[in-house]
């Protein structure tokens, strides 16, 4: 006759936070299972991640849990697309492939009103001077078609510093 077997505790579920900082506030939300609990604080503008851990130390003081606990933290944020749509913070440039420098200043079909002829465009986010098309090509399947060159991005480097 075999032993009896021990009672078994079932598997806690996975402890999962994701936090979104913002320009005005930074999102915590935490789930467990069916738990779930959220949680709005203030962004931190000057460092932003005081808000984050702040927010963080809250949702699992509220959830009973240690950040040790944690089995996935997703982090996502606004705050760099909302520095470029808004002018401010360090100088941009946008480097991509030969010919294609122009391809975010002309837009596309998704203008406001297509048949306006007097429509005003916004102000481009980087300046002509500052959209540098590199050699390099890729296939979409991935294949190299034409190699990067590392002096190629250091040239567009020297003239973004040279554009100040």
């Amino acid at each position: 006759m075999s032993a009896p077997m021990a009672p078994t505790s079932p598997t806690p579920a996975p402890l999962r936070v994701a936090v979104d900082i913002g320009g005005t506030f930074t999102d915590v939300v935490l789930w467990r299972g069916d738990e779930r609990h959220t949680l709005k604080v203030l962004t931190t503008p000057q460092a932003p991640e005081r808000g984050m851990l702040d927010g963080l130390r809250q949702v699992l003081e509220r959830a009973a849990a240690t950040p040790a606990d944690v089995d996935v933290l997703i982090h996502g944020t606004t705050l760099a697309t909302n520095a470029l749509i808004e002018r401010k913070g360090a100088r941009t440039a946008f480097l991509t492939n030969d010919g294609f420098r122009d391809v975010l200043a002309l837009g596309d079909e998704k203008r406001f009103d297509h048949y306006d002829l007097d429509l005003e465009k916004p102000r481009p986010l980087v300046p002509r001077e500052r959209r540098l098309g590199l050699k390099g090509r890729i296939a979409a399947d991935g294949t190299e078609i034409e190699p990067l060159d590392p002096a190629d991005i250091d040239r567009a480097i020297d003239a973004v510093v040279e554009a100040a």
